[in-house]
């Protein structure tokens, strides 16, 4: 008999999280997905089962230490042992330095560090006896250099790529594999559709990047052999500056 495993997407919206969620369950992992509105999750549950995968969506704050705590408990008491945990929150805020407040600044950097702090502390608590498990931390352009208007942002991707770096040493060399993709430009989702349509235009070019293919890159990274991991990589469609 096959031993089951779970997957933890934490942020699972409409598109690159519930591109992951979908990609592992197709892989027979069961998928568990966290939104603050476990609501907002059922379309993505259903469309799982239908698929014939196994998921369960599960309201969530990231940033309440109590309320991850319980929930990586819940998974491995009541749905099956964490080999993947990854922490896809945006927390994308546009803001002139004069006009960021230190309520914006505070509560970017809850949603896009000390969040991903916190699901990676406990998915390794539980990983670390079993030897095994991937944590993977999705970056930004962001978490390369810094914009105007993007002090906080910046400031907490930043930060992010530090704790996976930080992880990544500490925990490599015992069997878990930490890894920081960097997601490099503008992703089919309803907000580029709506926001910018002269680069959603290019969609068909590869002007977009792809969630489908964003997934297919986490399940590559999920496995590889430990004597060839990959930390950091970028992904970019062929337009994108860098």
């Amino acid at each position: 008999m096959t031993e089951k495993k779970a997957v933890l997407v934490v942020g699972a919206g409409d598109a690159t999280g519930g591109a992951i969620a979908k990609r592992f369950a197709r892989e027979g992992y069961i998928a568990c997905m966290t939104r603050r509105n476990a609501d907002k999750l059922q379309p993505l549950v259903d469309e799982i089962r239908a698929a014939g995968g196994e998921a369960h969506g599960f309201g969530s704050d990231a940033r309440k230490e109590e309320s991850v705590v319980a929930l990586i408990e819940q998974i491995e008491r009541d749905i099956a042992p964490l080999e993947v945990a990854i922490f896809n929150i945006g927390a994308n805020v546009q803001f002139g330095i004069t006009e960021t407040t230190a309520r914006v600044y505070f509560k970017v950097w809850e949603m896009a560090c000390f969040g991903g702090f916190l699901m990676g502390r406990e998915a390794a608590k539980v990983m670390l006896p079993r030897g095994r498990g991937s944590i993977f931390f999705t970056g930004a352009t962001a978490s390369l250099r810094g914009r105007a208007g993007y002090a906080a942002f910046a400031s907490a991707k930043h930060a992010l790529r530090a704790l996976a770096q930080s992880m990544a040493r500490e925990l490599g060399p015992k069997g878990i594999h930490v890894a920081h993709p960097v997601i490099d430009g503008a992703i089919d989702t309803d907000f580029i559709r709506e926001n910018f349509p002269e680069r959603y235009a290019l969609k068909d070019q590869g002007g977009i990047v792809n969630p489908e293919h964003i997934a297919d890159t986490y399940w590559m990274l999920h496995q590889q052999p430990r004597d060839a991991w990959t930390h950091e990589l970028e992904l970019r469609p062929w337009l994108e500056n860098w």
